[in-house]
């Protein structure tokens, strides 16, 4: 690469950094002071700690790497290191609601200060690593973008009031339902995982063989008519249809429908506030063991990953993505083929995360990112309605715990054949 080369890809490489940041800094402005310090449950984080936390990160693995930076506020890292322990000691993330100080306008101070710092080092001139780890810290804002606003979402509709991040959802779109079909998948030994130069998380990697058995996937999401027919038939109240963790859970919880839904069955809490339900909309903010159990009461099963990622191998990533704007999931549009593969809401799998075979943890502190969380969760593909398009591709592995529900989760149908 000839230096006007690298000056070019440096120049690129800077306006994308600024341009992800500032998105970042779009979606709170809807938000007030008192809005963005709100954590409403322990899984969650307030808006401003996502804006801290973000910068932290490149301040740590970019800036810091240079022996001559000095911290602007070392004081901070404690209290906005997430989870990486061969960094240092960090603040309890059930209490990052607490942290009144640093206010809002000294967080977006931080963020312009570093943001100006990684730019005049980007243009500089920086080595493959530095730009490798500039990468990934854009992929990781990415994904508290979505962060962001899921948690907010759970906070707005914790209050009694339930207050709206956004303006009223536009009215559903007049399509025909579109009629659940099963299309044969790819059988036999098939490659998944990432390849190529474009980045993928550590996880993604590294490319092998998968066997799969004679199956079918559903053409389209399952949507919220569906699923209240499960709830209308009783399926919260019939123990032979969950796991055994799930049962408990309902019975502990005492869940009888998705997390949003109102008692009426009809309306549901939405970043615009209460709307009523589209009853060919995708259902959403659906746990594992709810997908599962839905599944098994509707005679099917879930994918596995797998077969997933063969299925939307060579797929185009488009749909209803954050940069649609429509910050919900919206009913399929007719179609051949499967169709909502990426957007509308996250797809629970079959599969447990774990490791792909010959799997490596990056190197360093940013091992930690991925593969220390490999144990009771599982898999989830396709990116949702507050995914950035950029984000998502084929071989993504989102991955949570069976229980969790304040997401953007939803149902694909799979079965034998």
């Amino acid at each position: 690469m000839t230096l006007a080369q690298s000056a070019v890809q440096a120049e690129a490489l800077m306006l994308r950094f600024r341009r992800i940041r500032s998105r970042s800094i779009a979606l709170c402005a809807p938000l007030s002071a008192e809005d963005m310090m709100v954590q409403s449950m322990p899984e969650a984080s307030p808006a401003k700690w996502h804006l801290a936390h973000t910068t932290w990160f490149f301040e740590q693995f970019v800036l810091e790497r240079d022996p001559a930076y000095r911290s602007l506020h070392p004081e901070w890292h404690y209290l906005f290191n997430s989870y990486y322990q061969t960094v240092g000691p960090m603040h309890a993330r059930p209490r990052r609601g607490l942290l009144s100080r640093p206010g809002v306008s000294q967080i977006r101070d931080y963020r312009e200060r570093v943001d100006d710092a990684v730019s005049e080092r980007l243009l500089r001139g920086v080595d493959a690593t530095t730009q490798a780890i500039i990468e990934l810290g854009l992929e990781h804002e990415q994904q508290h973008q979505e962060l962001l606003l899921t948690d907010i979402k759970h906070a707005f509709a914790s209050n009694p009031l339930l207050p709206a991040y956004t303006a009223p959802l536009a009215p559903a779109k007049n399509r025909s339902p579109v009629t659940l079909e099963f299309l044969p998948g790819r059988e036999g030994v098939t490659d998944i995982g990432h390849e190529g130069a474009d980045f993928a998380f550590d996880n993604e990697s590294p490319r092998h063989c998968a066997l799969l058995s004679p199956h079918a996937l559903a053409n389209r999401l399952v949507t919220n008519a569906e699923y209240a027919a499960f709830v209308h038939d009783g399926g919260y109240r019939e123990p032979s249809l969950w796991l055994s963790d799930g049962w408990d859970t309902v019975c502990r919880e005492q869940w009888q429908r998705p997390l949003y839904w109102q008692e009426d069955l009809s309306s549901e809490f939405t970043l615009a506030g209460v709307q009523p339900i589209d009853p060919d909309a995708p259902v959403s903010h659906i746990s594992y063991y709810e997908a599962d159990a839905f599944a098994r009461w509707a005679g099917a099963r879930l994918p596995t990953e797998a077969e997933w990622e063969s299925a939307a191998s060579g797929l185009t990533v488009q749909g209803n993505l954050l940069d649609a704007h429509a910050l919900h999931p919206q009913s399929a549009a007719s179609g051949t083929g499967l169709l909502q593969m990426f957007g509308d809401v996250w797809e629970w799998t079959a599969s447990p995360y774990v490791s792909y075979p010959g799997f490596r943890p990056l190197s360093g502190s940013l091992g930690e990112y991925n593969g220390k969380f490999m144990c009771g969760q599982w898999v989830l593909r396709g990116g949702s309605c507050v995914t950035p398009r950029e984000h998502i591709r084929a071989s993504y592995r989102n991955f949570f715990p069976p229980h969790a529900r304040w997401q953007f989760m939803g149902i694909r149908l799979g079965q034998d054949r």
